[in-house]
């Protein structure tokens, strides 16, 4: 029985949010999950009795399940009628005469009866946003779970926007130490439901795993494990749609029409030697037409990544660029017309090779520049301009580096706020990032070569011990950048 295949039975571990009433059970309950369940609303005892959800399953058929439990109450008021009976559990046994007469004190009530019965672990989430002395009920209901003397962890919900990791830990800390009188917690964790990261959901079955009794820590690693699979399958679905999204924007270019009235035959040569200028509403126009082909690439792989994270709602095309500065116009030059004016033609050559690593046209394009063209003639520099450029892309608009950096820059920007978001927000909305996010990603996009590589460096410094955690799992070093 050393295969956990060969077992002869099946582990159901359970796990139940319990918090004050209207702290975010059943929006944290969503995230998790990844879909709808039960009633969100702001107000007090929505949720009237406990509902049981599987998270996971293994191939043994070993079960997680989480619980959403009727909030507590007057948890004051109900720990002080537990101190006046010599046996506290009993006697909320046989309490039914509230039911009738006080629903919201029969709910902590049924809440404690369910910890009793059901629970492995308690998640116990508290209101971060407020400090913890100014929360007088978490000491009651403290001192009511240490009666039922389950294992207890603290997930800090309602952090609000993130602030950064000395903050946050600030702020956790604070929380650990105000929650040493109760043995009972055996970690504090941040797991916010409305922006936490998929990463630190790993940490919170790490910290579930060794908080359960020797007995169902096997059990609870093969869960451990089954989660990190499919987390990582559709993390690593993301990120091959946003390298395929930036593949495609490479590829992207618009056609530029001319306009009439050129202006004279060397006026249009220098132009398009140059291929600084063209006609100026011509190029404006393929540039827009360029943008909204971008922008619609972006929207598609947003899109991808909503659905990818269980999340609902269109996503919008958002990403703007500086069109002048980013793009670069490819034009075929006329052999024609660069016969006529060969007298200009060794003016033209600094300015043409500029324009070709410009363009990215490094391959060949130095040598052209740096004196064999001069020996062509007016014709062989235009010949040698047409073979350089692929003649299929010339008279064209594309996006140059410098766009392309800024569209990657994007894409890792717009992934973590993706990941960000959890379910109690509603429908997904793209908003403005946090403060901190801007600058480390685009310090994480100059040092790593690949969007897979940026994006892993930007989460191992915003969770280092989630991330921690995640290096160790198998598999990963398939997946790992």
């Amino acid at each position: 029985f050393d295969r956990p295949a060969q077992r002869l039975f099946m582990t159901t571990i359970h796990l139940s949010l319990i918090s004050h009433t209207n702290v975010g059970k059943t929006t944290l309950t969503r995230t998790l999950l990844q879909r709808e369940v039960g009633e969100v609303r702001d107000a007090p005892h929505v949720t009237e009795f406990s509902e049981g959800h599987t998270l996971i399953t293994t191939l043994q058929g070993d079960q997680l399940q989480l619980w959403d439990t009727p909030g507590f109450g007057d948890s004051a008021r109900l720990a002080r009628r537990m101190r006046q009976s010599t046996q506290p559990l009993v006697w909320l046994l046989t309490q039914a005469w509230d039911r009738f007469t006080d629903r919201p004190f029969w709910g902590s009530q049924q809440a404690l009866k369910h910890v009793r019965d059901q629970t492995d672990l308690v998640l116990y989430l508290v209101n971060a946003s407020e400090a913890p002395q100014a929360q007088a009920h978490v000491a009651s209901e403290m001192e009511l779970l240490g009666w039922i003397g389950k294992p207890v962890l603290v997930l800090l919900n309602q952090m609000g926007q993130a602030r950064g990791e000395a903050l946050e830990a600030a702020e956790r800390q604070a929380w650990i130490n105000h929650l040493q009188p109760w043995p009972q917690v055996k970690a504090v964790l941040p797991l916010d439901a409305f922006a936490r990261c998929w990463v630190q959901e790993f940490s919170l079955w790490q910290a579930v795993e060794a908080a359960l009794p020797a007995t169902q820590q096997p059990s609870m690693a093969g869960l451990k494990q089954a989660w990190h699979a499919r987390r990582m399958a559709s993390f690593d679905a993301a990120l091959q749609a946003m390298e395929a999204t930036l593949a495609e924007a490479a590829r992207l270019s618009q056609p530029v029409q001319p306009g009439a009235g050129l202006g004279g035959k060397l006026h249009d040569l220098a132009r398009t030697l140059r291929l600084t200028q063209g006609d100026p509403a011509a190029v404006a126009a393929a540039q827009v037409s360029l943008a909204q082909q971008l922008n619609e690439v972006v929207r598609q792989c947003t899109q991808t990544l909503v659905e990818l994270h269980g999340l609902e709602g269109e996503a919008a095309a958002e990403l703007h660029l500086r069109l002048n500065e980013m793009t670069v116009l490819l034009a075929k030059v006329d052999e024609g017309k660069a016969a006529l004016v060969g007298g200009i033609v060794a003016g033209a050559l600094a300015g043409l090779k500029a324009d070709i690593a410009t363009g990215g046209l490094t391959l060949g394009g130095g040598a052209l520049a740096g004196g064999v063209l001069g020996a062509l003639g007016a014709a062989g520099v235009a010949r040698g301009v047409n073979w350089v450029r692929d003649s299929a892309q010339a008279g064209s608009v594309r996006l140059n580096k410098a766009a392309l950096g800024e569209v990657r820059h994007a894409l890792v920007l717009r992934y973590l706020a993706v990941a960000h978001f959890g379910r109690g927000q509603g429908t997904w909305v793209q908003g403005q990032p946090p403060a901190h996010w801007p600058p480390m990603v685009l310090a994480a996009c100059a040092a790593e070569p690949t969007v897979r590589a940026a994006v892993w460096h930007v989460l191992q410094q915003l969770y280092p011990e989630a991330m921690a955690a995640l290096a160790t799992a198998r598999r990963l070093d398939k997946l790992a950048p």
